[in-house]
């Protein structure tokens, strides 16, 4: 009674395909893709800067007299 069964959902579905179509859910899909694409490699990019951030502090601790 409180979850959404297969049926349900099936519905939803066929409305949305017929309210957009299916050229236009490919589009959107599409987009959504490459913006995830997008965001992973952004991600990644900003994790590899952080950790060369990171290593070059611990290189120059080292490259300090006194430490």
């Amino acid at each position: 009674m409180g979850g959404i069964s297969i049926w349900q959902i099936l519905i939803i579905l066929a409305i949305v395909l017929l309210l957009f179509g299916t050229k236009r859910l490919r589009n959107i899909g599409g987009d959504l893709g490459e913006a995830i694409k997008g965001f992973k490699q952004s991600m990644q990019s900003a994790s590899q800067t952080e950790k060369s951030d990171t290593d070059d502090s611990t290189e120059s601790k080292k490259d300090t007299p006194g430490s």
